[in-house]
């Protein structure tokens, strides 16, 4: 029996580049940074003071005013961009089967902030502390994905992955596979994070992750670069419908591209740093690839993790150059975050954009801030440094790592 095909039919973002794809992928193409001071909160007392924050996001634009309270802005960011790809897809809820639709939605952290007011509020309540009722479905990491179910009527498979910093890959992963299975026709998958708070730059200062480059904020990431010091943190959320490709071509919806495989492994090494040697990310391309069907020879384009932290870049860059050999040198690599920052669980999902991007545009987009690179990478790889360079893509693979050594691979492919 023929495997199902799975392809590409909606589009949906919010992100420190933009609150709607058009803006994303345009100021992606001119290299801005996201980055500047937060103004969220007072971050005087951190080493890290900046990051890559949503600018101008209204929640108001997606949800009724009694319901936004309800929601942790994990949540919010999900309902946005679901939506965007939800009116990008033209999918009549009338005409389609809605227990063959689903939701699976990723988030690494979930709703931090609910969690730290709460918390905070009970400490300081004095004698009478209370919690709010809505404070355990704010937090809880599957709540998004229940409540774009919910939104939709969607009575297909329906939960979130949670794999730190390969959540959304994870998501988009599983979803390929249940559509190629029959369990489903049609899924919204893709990732939603907002953990820029005191809790989320404290903790990840206490790792020393964070870039500390305060005075120069638009600059601080810069991976491959020698003087990288650490990710910068971003929020956010990007949404992608998932559908079967005969059930889209019947309803004659336009396809971005298609989800030819999906790769996924573990180091087995550590609980924060990656393998030294990319072992488990070889592996995870390498299974991307055969699943896919394709050769190495027909990417043209990789998405890397590229965190801009010491320890992760080089091993990565080393672990593609051991699973594409030397079709490599023919083809671009860039890091996205340089302009986003750090998405965390949602970072995939904007990623998988940015390939969309490359595929229909023409365009890979750059890894801003590489103005002297690292002597320990390969000068003869295109790490397309600075400018967005314009070329064909027939297929381009995206790398998510996290915590807890897991590897997650997306491979998109022109249809």
């Amino acid at each position: 029996m023929a495997q199902r095909r799975v392809v590409v039919t909606g589009i949906g973002t919010v992100n420190p580049l933009g609150n709607s794809v058009g803006e994303y992928f345009d100021n992606l193409k001119k290299g801005v940074s996201g980055a500047a001071t937060i103004t969220r909160f007072d971050a005087s007392k951190f080493k890290t003071r900046f990051a890559c924050e949503l600018k101008g996001f209204d929640p108001l634009q997606w949800l009724d005013r009694k319901d936004v309270r309800k929601y942790d802005p994990f949540t919010q960011y999900a309902f946005a961009a679901a939506d965007e790809a939800m009116k990008d897809s033209g999918l009549d809820l009338e005409k389609i089967d809605l227990e063959m639709a689903g939701v699976i939605w990723a988030s690494g952290i979930g709703g931090i902030e609910t969690f730290y007011n709460e918390v905070k509020g009970y400490i300081d309540g004095g004698f009478n502390p209370r919690f709010s009722p809505f404070f355990i479905p704010k937090m809880i990491a599957d709540i998004a994905a229940g409540h774009i179910s919910i939104k939709y009527g969607f009575m297909g498979p329906n939960y979130c992955t949670v794999s730190a910093c390969a959540s959304s890959n994870h998501a988009m992963v599983d979803s390929l596979n249940l559509i190629r299975m029959g369990k489903a026709d049609i899924i919204v998958t893709g990732g939603s994070e907002a953990a820029i708070n005191e809790p989320g730059v404290g903790g990840f200062n206490a790792l020393q992750a964070l870039s500390t480059r305060n005075d120069a904020p638009a600059a601080a990431s810069r991976p491959y670069d020698v003087d990288r010091d650490g990710f910068v943190m971003g929020e956010g959320a990007g949404a992608l419908i998932l559908e079967e490709y005969e059930h889209a071509r019947a309803r004659g919806a336009r396809i971005y591209a298609e989800v030819a495989g999906g790769g996924v492994s573990a180091d087995a090494n550590h609980f924060t740093a990656p393998h030294p040697e990319g072992k488990g990310a070889i592996r995870s391309m390498n299974g991307a690839i055969r699943d896919a069907g394709i050769s190495p020879e027909e990417i043209d384009y990789v998405n890397t993790h590229g965190t801009s932290t010491p320890m992760g870049d080089i091993p990565e860059l080393k672990a593609v150059m051991a699973s594409l050999g030397d079709s490599i040198y023919k083809a671009n690599i860039s890091s996205t975050k340089s302009m986003t920052g750090h998405l965390l669980g949602a970072a995939g999902a904007i990623e998988a954009l940015a390939c969309i991007m490359a595929i229909n545009e023409g365009i890979i987009p750059p890894t801003i801030n590489l103005d002297n690179q690292d002597p320990g990478i390969d000068p003869k790889l295109n790490l397309t440094p600075n400018t967005a360079q314009q070329r064909t893509v027939r297929a381009a693979l995206s790398n998510t790592f996290g915590f807890g050594g897991h590897n997650a691979t997306v491979i998109l492919k022109k249809v």
